[in-house]
């Protein structure tokens, strides 16, 4: 704005400018106040409102997310003003369970059809905008998401008019000429800081990190997970990463000056970090002003799971507070007491899940309460909310792993989120799962300590597949194998089936089935071989699996491996194998032995290629041959 097109602002509008003291005294006694969100709250209308609490009487104070001090939540102040929450913020909780205050659960891009429809009239609203330019227009900056429905649907708008609200991009204006009062005030925006994360958080922010995938979108979110999956994405190499999220905060900044984040390859808005709003510090805020690379839109933009579904391999994080054995999710309270909220959770898994190539990620630390209380529960806690459904469920990530529940059985699923619960749960799990008749009586119990997701053990090699080269990841089994176990086995000739086992199954029992992924790891390591098929919606499929059971008396372990017909002459089998050498070389392994029917020609062929024989016998009582191995 330059003095030569116009003269200062205020001399412009001045018929429109009031003190706080005078615009507040324009409010009736027992209306709707809607308050503009998060970072954007008008801070200094919401103190001058509390300061003339006795000109008021039964007004309702409306509000998705509020940050820094709210007074007029106190409880001095009950009779003048009660708050009604979307979305329950620090400064909300105990006004919240003490009654107080109310909360009306909502999906966050439902929430701006209440107020346009008028199923939740707004009287007036309080916001905060920059200075109005030489059209006349005032940017909503940082805070776009509800505020500027609920502006546009109030019967009075009351602007705080502050110079130090960025001016941001994309459809966050509103005119003057829309503004009933203006309050010019310059102040500090409030800020928000994170906590650091934690090394659980970090851990869980680099499983997520491993989901993301070269030219994906994301909808990154509040507090310590976000911030520790972007800098876990610093450190995978993945590239061309495109921004569509409710909000962010200062840890993407680093991902798009480290050139991670380009947006260029987004089929939605592409150069384009699209978000309502932001919450974070004075250099987010700095960086965000007048930066064309940001685009703002209201909520009902950002957050429809149908705009949401455009970007392609569309990556939704959200957090949970406990989920049940068959996937329910709970995220908006505590038991019976309301914690937080739904917020977008809902929006951007449905969303997500209609992505080509997308994902929808719920994370969450597998403990509660200092460790004495899993999240992971046989059925949710009494009272306790679902926000996402069974059926919507995706992929749900710990610190000790992650698990693909969609399109699971109920049995896949216990088994799944069993294996990332918490060590020391996950017995009383699988117990309280055998009595609700959710897994077989027989399931063998679950490792009472580590973790089934160890990088240690796992590894990556390209090989030539049946249609031309493929990816092979190389993982420890894991209960929720089972089932795609089974599906390698039906695939194998009767011969493979005959030398692997000597003798001639017909079917597996589940006995056997289990014996694959029942194993000690501090003695015995069960590792398969995986591919994930290019075809979209295919799960991933296992192509080999390979085992050593350790004799403590005689340092020596018993080895078998099985490569699926297809993939047999390719290389698989060896790198398993070596892969298995030098697993128990690292736990001390001496010898590898292992018992081949004499008829077995390709593996003893493979055997003699190893070149670490010790001693090889055939022992004609039992009809096999023994091969010793030196690691």
């Amino acid at each position: 704005m330059t003095t030569g097109k116009m003269k200062d602002w205020t001399e412009r509008y001045k018929s429109k400018i009031l003190t706080a003291e005078q615009a507040i005294r324009k409010i009736r006694r027992g209306t709707r106040i809607f308050l503009g969100t998060g970072c954007g709250v008008p801070i200094h209308l919401v103190h001058e409102l509390a300061k003339h609490s006795d000109q008021m009487a039964d007004n309702e104070i409306v509000h998705l997310l509020t940050l820094g001090d709210t007074p007029s939540a106190d409880p001095e102040f009950q009779n003048q003003f009660r708050h009604n929450s979307f979305f329950i913020s620090d400064n909300m909780r105990d006004a919240v369970s003490e009654g107080r205050a109310d909360y009306t659960p909502i999906m966050l891009s439902d929430i701006p059809y209440l107020f346009r429809r008028k199923r939740m009239p707004i009287d007036v609203a309080l916001i905060q905008v920059s200075p109005p330019d030489e059209h006349g227009y005032c940017s909503l900056g940082v805070s776009v998401d509800i505020t500027k429905s609920g502006a546009e649907s109030a019967d009075m708008i009351i602007a705080q008019v502050n110079d130090r609200m960025p001016l941001t991009h994309g459809d966050t204006f509103i005119n003057v000429r829309d503004i009933d009062y203006l309050v010019p005030h310059n102040e500090p925006l409030v800020e928000f800081q994170p906590e650091e994360p934690s090394e659980t958080i970090n851990l869980i922010g680099s499983y997520v990190a491993r989901l993301i995938e070269n030219d994906s979108t994301l909808e990154l979110g509040i507090g310590a997970l976000p911030q520790a999956v972007c800098t876990s994405l610093m450190e995978t190499g993945v590239q061309d990463i495109g921004i569509h999220t409710e909000m962010f905060s200062d840890s993407l900044i680093e991902l798009i000056e480290s050139g991670i984040v380009t947006c260029k390859k987004k089929t939605l808005h592409p150069g384009k970090v699209i978000a309502s709003f932001v919450m974070g510090s004075r250099r987010l805020y700095d960086y965000v002003d007048n930066n064309p690379f940001f685009e703002f839109r209201p909520s009902e933009y950002v957050n429809d799971p149908y705009i949401i579904a455009k970007n392609n391999k569309m990556v939704a994080i959200n957090s949970a507070l406990e989920i049940d054995l068959t996937g329910q999710v709970c995220s908006d309270s505590i038991g019976p007491k309301f914690y937080s909220g739904i917020g977008g959770q809902v929006d951007f898994i449905r969303g997500a899940k209609r992505s080509p190539g997308g994902k929808a990620i719920i994370c969450m630390q597998s403990t509660a309460m200092d460790g004495t209380v899993s999240r992971i529960v046989p059925r949710l806690s009494e009272g306790a909310g679902v926000v996402t459904t069974r059926g919507d469920v995706d992929i749900v990530v710990t610190e000790f792993g992650l698990a693909s529940l969609h399109g699971k059985t109920i049995r896949e699923r216990v088994l799944s989120l069993i294996a990332i619960a918490h060590p020391k749960f996950r017995n009383e799990l699988l117990e309280a799962a055998k009595k609700m008749k959710y897994v077989f009586e027989d399931q063998v119990p679950f490792l009472s300590k580590g973790t089934y997701f160890a990088r240690e053990y796992e590894t990556s090699e390209v090989f030539n597949g049946p249609d031309g080269p493929v990816r092979v990841h190389f993982r420890l089994i894991r209960p929720d194998d089972a089932d795609r176990v089974k599906e390698l086995f039906y695939d194998l000739s009767e011969e493979s089936i005959f030398f692997r086992f000597l003798t001639p199954l017909k079917s597996l029992k589940r006995q056997t089935l289990q014996e694959f992924y029942n194993v000690d790891q501090d003695r015995d390591i069960s590792i398969v071989a995986v591919i994930y098929p290019d075809k979209e919606g295919e799960m991933e499929k296992i192509i080999g699996a390979a085992r050593y059971l350790l004799d403590r008396s005689k340092n020596e372990a018993e080895f078998a491996l099985l490569v699926h017909d297809a993939y047999q002459n390719r290389g698989i089998g060896s790198f398993m194998l070596n892969h298995l050498m030098r697993i128990a070389k690292s736990k001390g392994v001496e010898t590898f032995v292992a018992y081949v029917h004499p008829r077995n020609y390709p593996m003893i062929r493979f055997l003699h290629k190893t070149g670490k024989i010790l001693e090889s016998k055939l022992n004609m009582a039992d009809d096999e041959y023994v091969f010793r191995l030196k690691l």
